[in-house]
Order: C-alpha cells, then sequence, then structure tokens
C-alpha cells in the first residue's frame, strides 16, 4: 500500500459551504458545511481520485491572493 500526502485547499463559498479542491489531482474536489463534515469527505474522494487518475508531484510554495478588475 503506498502512502500519499496532498496538499488541499479550502475556501468558502458565498452560500457558506467550504470547498476543498487537490490541486495534484485535476478532478478531485468536494464540499461541506464543517471543516470536520469536510474531512472525512476529502479523504474518501482522495481514494477514488487516486483509482482513477496519477496524481502530478507538486511542491507547496504558497498562497496569493490577486485582486483584478474587469
Amino acid at each position: 500500500m503506498k502512502r500519499y500526502r496532498f496538499s488541499v485547499l479550502i475556501e468558502q463559498d458565498e452560500e457558506g459551504y467550504l470547498e476543498a479542491t487537490v490541486p495534484a489531482l485535476r478532478s478531485c474536489y468536494t464540499q461541506a458545511r464543517t471543516l470536520e463534515e469536510l474531512l472525512p469527505r476529502v479523504k474518501e474522494v482522495i481514494e477514488l481520485c487516486i483509482q482513477k487518475e496519477k496524481p502530478v508531484t507538486l511542491v507547496f510554495q504558497g498562497i496569493q491572493q490577486v485582486e483584478v478588475e474587469v
């Protein structure tokens, strides 16, 4: 059994849901109302995504918010 470690980006949408994405797995995301609900879902969706796609190797460097006007 292989062990993986992933960075997970968690953001809150305008309706209050927490949305989690896993950048190393392109189609890997889930959402929940609370962090306690979200974390088990993240692990479950990662396990499912690994069966369908190979993770890309990414090294976390940081988070930056960028503001633009359009």
